[in-house]
């Protein structure tokens, strides 16, 4: 999982990175110099500019500007975020629940999706709000109708896995138009539903990131 820092940049900070614009490649001395400042103060400064990416050093050269911007750093970061510790709790049902109670499911626990397990815990479903309206609206007695006669079955279902980058996930969300992908674990005879995966996670993420630095 990476961790995400909240290092604001002070000001010195960005008097460096100007220094380093203007005249790099330049030493850590002739930037102290330039600041009228001690090597051995700046050398914070300069770790968390070199750490963060606003600069690159070489030896016996110097520093120099990286070029990167803000929204650089920002989409460097989102392409290396894994699923993993990003994903909710699921929530599941079992198959041969009727879509009354899924219905019930659904507005007690404040969920778009639910997962659908058989006997032996595996995923063998996924069923959407937009599946229990349609069919709400149809002549079926809805305590009588099990689950698994509406649900998107295998192997129609999106999945993804705790490994998995949290950008390519994403773009399941959009390319399948879905609310919600179960985060799986993949056994020998199936798959354990072990957190799911929302638009308001990704939305999450996306604002953790834009609201932090470093």
């Amino acid at each position: 999982m990476l961790v995400v820092s909240t290092i604001e940049l002070t000001i010195r900070q960005e008097k460096i990175l100007e220094i380093v614009k203007d005249f790099g490649p330049i030493t850590g001395e002739c930037i102290a110099e330039k600041l009228d400042l001690t090597r051995a103060t700046l050398r914070p400064d300069l770790a968390i500019l070199t750490m963060t990416g606003f600069l690159d050093a070489r030896p016996r050269v110097g520093y120099f500007y990286t070029g990167k911007t803000s929204n650089q750093f920002l989409a460097e970061k989102l392409k290396i975020m894994l699923v993993d510790g990003h994903e909710s709790t699921p929530v599941v049902i079992n198959e041969n629940v009727s879509v009354y109670d899924a219905i019930i499911k659904v507005f007690s626990e404040d969920v778009g999706t639910l997962f659908v397990i058989d006997a032996n815990s595996h995923l063998v479903g996924v069923l959407s709000r937009k599946d229990l309206l349609r069919a709400s609206i149809g002549q079926q007695k809805l305590t009588a109708l099990p689950v698994n006669i509406i649900m998107t079955r295998m192997p129609n279902i999106t999945m993804c896995q705790k490994d998995d980058l949290l950008i390519e996930v994403a773009k399941k969300l959009i390319n399948a138009q879905i609310d919600a992908i179960p985060v799986v674990n993949k056994t020998t005879n199936g798959f354990e539903v072990v957190g799911r995966i929302t638009k308001t996670n990704i939305t999450r993420v996306l604002v953790k990131l834009a609201e932090t630095d470093g």
